[in-house]
């Protein structure tokens, strides 16, 4: 009897796991405003982690952002050279996403905070992101 009880508790604890861990409903595909806001904050955190090269792989080659990108990387590099350890933080908030076709837009206000040894420099600004889809993937141009 203690053992059927058991078994009856493990199967019922069993499927409340089960049921808390489908999310409570069914699973779509992942909207290309979605997944242009994914990039853009996806390229915010590889600029946090100075990950230049992933940085650089959010952007259309060549273009005016990855450019930026390059220039970002050069400075960064050189403040680190002369104050020390390089910490970069960005912050941004995305809004307005507009798809039309192959290209989006969106709008964001960023404010990045850059600190390394007694050096400390903070900035904020907003616009537009303007951005094409290539295959599958979504990059700022």
């Amino acid at each position: 009897m203690k053992r059927k009880l058991f078994l009856v508790v493990l199967v019922l604890i069993l499927a409340i796991f089960l049921v808390g861990c489908s999310g409570g409903g069914i699973v779509t595909p992942a909207t290309d405003e979605a997944k242009v806001k994914s990039v853009i904050q996806d390229y915010y955190l590889a600029i946090n982690d100075q990950n230049w090269s992933k940085v650089k792989s959010y952007c259309v080659y060549g273009s005016d952002q990855y450019y930026k990108v390059s220039v970002m990387e050069d400075v960064a590099n050189m403040v680190q050279q002369y104050y020390g350890t390089l910490t970069i933080t960005c912050f941004a908030n995305i809004s307005n996403v507009s798809v039309n076709g192959n290209y989006a837009s969106a709008y964001i206000d960023v404010t990045i905070v850059i600190t390394a040894g007694y050096y400390y420099d903070a900035a904020s600004d907003s616009g537009y992101l303007y951005l094409q889809k290539i295959g599958n993937n979504w990059k700022l141009y």
